[in-house]
């Protein structure tokens, strides 16, 4: 019988590291988010770590900080000053925070993108059938029943994410032509051979 264990990361860093920095509560999370927005931490400012630490030869934290400081004299202060502008930054953009933002800002999450990000098929529709100079039509429910989720002109389509062709044998069985479709950072790519 094999066993599952778990490491927490905070006891790993206690074991390689020794003593754990602690913070005030909220603001590791600030730090991240502001780091993110301020790309601090970037290779181009601190150097490619998984190869800098490939080419360490030392052992202890103390050899590491001492071999990392002599290549890279500047970055952590670098790293800080880019995550100190971002915080000012923060800092401004909090106290322009009022219930009326946040108000805004919930109808915006809940209603308009929740519906955005439920319909967007049909933006997959119609991008397609701009492509193949058609009409197109979402599905009624008994075709939805079926399997079809729209038409481009009078072909039956189905909409599926790409990661769908990587699950091998499924339980449906789809007779229409696929749309696929791949969720990016600021788009949606979408794949289709008909």
């Amino acid at each position: 019988m094999s066993e599952k264990v778990k490491i927490k990361y905070s006891e790993i860093q206690d074991i390689v590291v020794g003593e754990v920095p602690h913070y005030p509560k909220y603001t590791t999370q600030l730090l991240n988010l502001e780091n993110q927005n301020a790309q601090g931490t970037r290779p181009k400012v601190v150097g490619q770590m998984s190869e800098l630490i490939q080419q360490f030869d030392g052992r202890t934290v103390e050899e590491w900080i001492e071999w990392y400081e002599e290549r890279h004299p500047d970055a952590r202060k670098n790293a800080a000053d880019k995550i100190k502008a971002m915080i000012k930054k923060l800092k401004s953009a909090i106290n322009k925070i009022d219930r009326e933002i946040i108000d805004i800002w919930v109808k915006d999450l809940v209603l308009y993108k929740t519906f955005i990000g439920l319909r967007f098929q049909e933006a997959i529709l119609k991008k397609v059938a701009e492509i193949k100079y058609t009409t197109y039509r979402i599905a009624s429910i008994e075709e939805e029943r079926r399997g079809i989720d729209g038409y481009i002109g009078y072909t039956p389509v189905s909409i599926k994410p790409k990661t769908y062709t990587s699950k091998g044998s499924l339980a449906e069985e789809i007779t229409v032509q696929i749309i696929y479709y791949e969720k990016k950072k600021d788009e949606i790519v979408i794949y289709f051979d008909f």
